[in-house]
């Protein structure tokens, strides 16, 4: 079986990287995952999502759910249930929230954002 090596450089990070016969690839952008330069996962910044209107920051599904019910966002229930979501019957927006807040990231954030126009902001917590 014939397995490449590819250098390292500037394309790593979207580039498998494969080793000799028997070794797995590394997965791209696996180094960004564990930290930068040595840097914990504890001493990456966090971002937290911010309600513009009233600079709050949204620290719970309960307070979200209230402020999107205000911009016109309804509870969907059709949907995956491993999900908490929301739709807007003007759109075909779905917003798709793990159903734990703990694993509430800036993904979801910046979806949040992108479908709520200057009314949510993702900063740095």
């Amino acid at each position: 079986m014939l397995m490449y090596i590819i250098p390292k450089g500037p394309t790593r990070a979207t580039i498998p990287t494969y080793k000799k016969r028997g070794d797995e690839a590394e997965e791209p952008g696996k180094e960004q995952n564990e930290g930068r330069q040595g840097e914990s996962s504890s001493q990456l910044r966090r971002k937290e999502l911010v309600h513009l209107p009233t600079g709050e920051v949204v620290s719970s599904y309960t307070l979200l759910e209230q402020i999107l019910k205000s911009l016109g966002w309804e509870r969907y229930y059709e949907g995956d249930p491993g999900f908490y979501q929301f739709h807007k019957s003007s759109s075909i927006d779905l917003i798709s929230l793990p159903w734990d807040f703990s694993k509430f990231n800036s993904t979801h954030m910046y979806d949040i954002v992108v479908k709520n126009p200057n009314i949510f902001h993702v900063r740095d917590a």
